[in-house]
């Protein structure tokens, strides 16, 4: 497949790098040649320096046969006439177009996007992808990362281990004798800040960070098993009230229930918007990061915090004010993804990486149709994918025992009609049945291959 990717930003490079490495015929264009020598330099790709959207540079990255066109410029108009002109004069098939600006984003604009105006054929919103990954966060308290499967009755969960944890010391395969009913697979840890994909002999340590896969029914169970318990979120500050934390805002208010939030935003004309957008919302204009504004906010009687100002430093420095004026729950927005590491000594509880959440989105919209889901773990150092077999695969009709699967990919869960079975190494996968499997980086397209999935993608 030949793809264009406007834009060698982290987004585009780390689309370019999962495109490239399934040898795909990828052509990065940017208008800081600084980062199209990036991409080269680093990815099997091609690169060219020139604005996106002129059709000029757009036929010189070869525009007339390219199959697919991501435009992921910092630009929103940029994105939205990049997509236009790879229509209109390429008639490029498949257009996808980020775009940031509440307004374009707005249903009742919607025919904005129809082939007869201005054909995008996936609009992705950074900001509401965020503040979905954050909703997620808040349903999953004892959880620093989450993200659900097979339309939501199953859930990845990243615990980390602590002392009082029951299973610390304990083998996978003495937990898989020790709860034989418990449909929970340990997909990857995180040991020492290397990710990997654990094999049964492998036991769990104090410290680990383990990404764990179950149905939506056996969470309540695997929490207590990995020492977690539920809590219930009904005192929430949210420190940011741009676009992200006043669509959480609004998404809360739209819940219902007895969640009392309040918002603290720096900026007087965004927290005024915040204020008249919202009924039952408490907006404090100020500092994030002051204490005295966070006692005002009730941090210390909150059961959780959220911070999604633009800024990772603030983020990072009012979770930690948070947590020591006594907020048991704190979630971090982290654009960079080298300060994460920072979180466990910071004593930060959930973390929000924008740049892979943005990823798996794209991800999601241009894999081919069998492929149902695409979640990248980390720095893009692996990816969950959720997959329906079909019955050209070579897995169709074999044992899991028996597939060549490589060393770093686990199954966490096979769905077969209604119920969800967990992955034996007798269970037998047939067609049609959909697939959940972890798998490092590198494994990705050896994955697709055996799912007979990545050979045109449309």
């Amino acid at each position: 497949m030949k793809v264009i990717i406007c834009g060698a930003g982290q987004v585009g490079w780390q689309i370019a790098r999962h495109l490239s490495g399934e040898r795909n015929d990828v052509t990065v264009v940017d208008n800081n040649p600084d980062l199209v020598r990036r991409a080269t330099d680093t990815l099997d790709v091609q690169g060219l320096a020139g604005f996106a959207s002129y059709p000029d540079v757009l036929d010189r990255a070869g525009a007339r046969d390219a199959d697919l066109i991501i435009a992921a410029t910092y630009s929103d108009e940029v994105n939205m006439v990049t997509c236009q002109v790879a229509h209109s004069v390429f008639a490029i098939s498949r257009k996808i177009a980020r775009l940031r600006s509440q307004s374009y984003l707005d249903a009742i604009y919607s025919d904005l996007y129809r082939r007869d105006h201005m054909p995008i054929d996936v609009v992705i919103s950074p900001e509401r992808e965020v503040a979905e990954a954050a909703m997620q966060r808040l349903a999953a308290p004892a959880a620093f990362d989450t993200e659900r499967f097979l339309g939501g009755k199953a859930q990845l969960m990243g615990l980390r281990l602590e002392e009082d944890c029951p299973v610390v010391n304990t083998p996978l395969r003495q937990l898989t004798d020790l709860f034989s009913t418990l449909r929970v697979v340990v997909m990857a840890i995180r040991r020492e800040g290397r990710l990997f994909a654990p094999e049964s002999g492998d036991q769990l340590f104090v410290g680990d960070e383990t990404y764990v896969f179950a149905p939506q029914e056996d969470i309540p169970r695997t929490l207590e098993v990995f020492g977690k318990s539920e809590r219930k979120q009904e005192r929430l500050v949210i420190v940011g009230g741009g676009n992200i934390g006043l669509t959480v805002a609004q998404a809360l208010e739209r819940r219902g229930g007895r969640t009392r939030t309040k918002v603290i935003e720096r900026n007087r004309k965004n927290a005024e918007r915040a204020a008249d957008a919202l009924e039952r919302t408490i907006v404090l204009n100020g500092d994030g990061m002051d204490s005295a504004l966070l006692a005002e906010a009730g941090i210390a009687r909150a059961d959780a915090m959220l911070a999604v100002t633009d800024d990772d430093k603030t983020n990072l420095l009012s979770a930690v004010r948070a947590k020591a004026a006594g907020c048991p729950f704190a979630i971090s927005l982290i654009n960079d993804p080298t300060l994460i590491p920072l979180m466990d000594p910071l004593g930060i509880d959930a973390f929000i990486n924008p740049r892979a959440t943005t990823v798996s989105s794209i991800l999601r919209h241009i894999r081919h149709g069998r492929v149902r889901g695409v979640y990248s773990i980390g720095d893009a150092e692996a990816e969950v994918i959720e997959a329906e077999v079909l019955s050209t695969s070579t897995i169709a009709g074999s044992v899991i025992r028996d597939v060549d699967f490589p060393e770093g990919v686990i199954v966490g869960a096979v769905k077969r009609g209604g119920e969800i079975k967990k992955p034996t190494g007798s269970l037998r996968i047939e067609a049609g049945d959909v697939v959940v499997m972890f798998a490092m980086a590198a494994d990705v397209a050896r994955v697709e291959q055996l799912l007979q999935v990545s050979i045109d993608y449309f």
